[in-house]
């Protein structure tokens, strides 16, 4: 679990999980593009390559290469973990 806590506790890595929640299975290239044209992240691809290494190291992050391609998509399993680690109560 603290894979997972170092790994959002980053704000580019972040933005990459929202971007792949928005839409799965990207490649470096999107990633790059996306974050660059939606977050204003001018990150080098060898800087959002590391980021996805932090965010696949914990779990968040599936990788499948395809041909010359690898696509990368957000796993929310490791989140619904520390959910169900510190459950929310309802208010009375």
């Amino acid at each position: 679990m603290v894979d997972v806590f170092h790994a959002l506790s980053d704000s580019t890595r972040r933005a990459i999980l929202d971007e792949l929640a928005e839409r799965d299975e990207q490649t470096l290239f999107e990633i790059c593009s996306r974050l660059a044209m939606k977050h204003g992240l001018t990150s080098s691809r060898q800087a959002i390559s590391q980021h996805l290494d932090v965010l696949e190291r914990a779990g968040l992050v599936v990788t499948e290469k395809r041909g010359r391609y690898k696509f990368h998509t957000f796993d929310p399993a490791p989140l619904a973990q520390i959910a169900e680690r510190w459950p929310l109560k309802e208010k009375p």
